[in-house]
């Protein structure tokens, strides 16, 4: 579904790469997880994507077209995404942000059909945010705003679904009700993939991890594979174990008490 080629980003005035020959898939059917220590690429990778930030090398490819090759509102039907950060210019109602999801489909002068309504409910519904949409947007906590914008990118629809840090703000059970969600819409046949620092929910549902360090991979493959102590201590730089989750038999990051080697 989303291939990403050797990809190279470079931003203005940087000394290296923040993203360097960074090549996976994403298949639909499937969570993949960009995990990594900050600054490592992850967010870069969504950027570029979306075309905010060019390539200096290699191609994103969604099955098999070049983003650049393909018109930016036929890119926004097939992939929803939902960024790490979002400003509003103007504070709206939060029925009427979700259903800008919809207008990738629209247009300008189409009105509404059933079937974006009925789009527009199963976003609500999903996100668990009924008791808000006739709220503001700017009277929402942040937990609420995360939420509101992840049943835009559900109400939008697509082939495709890409989140960078869709669990920011949340507690643990609205935290847990986004992993739920991800991975039924993996079920359902969509492709997921998501940037996150929660490594170990992202071991309990991913398929797929990527993890990065300055902006290479550097390991790849399912949970197991990737989480493994000796890999993750040199990317992350701090001492840890992995044990097994007892609820579902996954691995489980530890970090240990220990004091940082800029300290040391």
């Amino acid at each position: 579904m989303i291939r990403f080629e050797a990809v190279a980003v470079r931003y203005p005035g940087a000394a290296r790469n923040a993203a360097d020959a960074v090549s996976f898939d994403a298949a639909r059917r499937t969570i993949t997880a960009v995990v990594g220590p900050n600054g490592s690429g992850k967010s870069t990778l969504v950027r570029a994507l979306i075309r905010r930030v060019p390539l200096v090398g290699g191609d994103i490819l969604v099955d098999g077209r070049g983003v650049h090759d393909i018109p930016r509102d036929e890119l926004a039907r097939r992939v929803a995404v939902v960024t790490q950060r979002e400003d509003l210019a103007f504070p709206t109602i939060v029925a009427d942000y979700v259903a800008i999801g919809r207008f990738p489909h629209l247009g300008i002068w189409h009105a509404a059909t059933e079937r974006d309504r009925v789009a527009l409910d199963r976003g609500i519904h999903l996100a668990g945010i009924e008791a808000l949409v006739a709220r503001r947007v700017d009277t929402l906590s942040g937990g609420e705003w995360q939420r509101v914008r992840l049943a835009r990118a559900l109400a939008q629809g697509g082939d495709a679904l890409v989140l960078d840090e869709p669990t920011a703000f949340l507690d643990i059970a609205h935290e847990m009700g986004v992993f739920e969600v991800l991975s039924r819409l993996a079920r359902d046949g969509q492709a997921v993939l998501l940037v996150s620092h929660q490594l170990n929910l992202v071991a309990r549902f991913a398929d797929h991890i990527v993890l990065l360090h300055g902006g290479r991979v550097a390991a790849i493959g399912t949970p197991n594979d990737v989480m493994q102590a000796d890999v993750l201590e040199r990317v992350y730089e701090w001492p840890l174990v992995i044990t097994r989750d007892p609820a579902v038999g996954a691995p489980a990051l530890v970090p240990l008490r220990g004091r940082s080697r800029s300290t040391q």
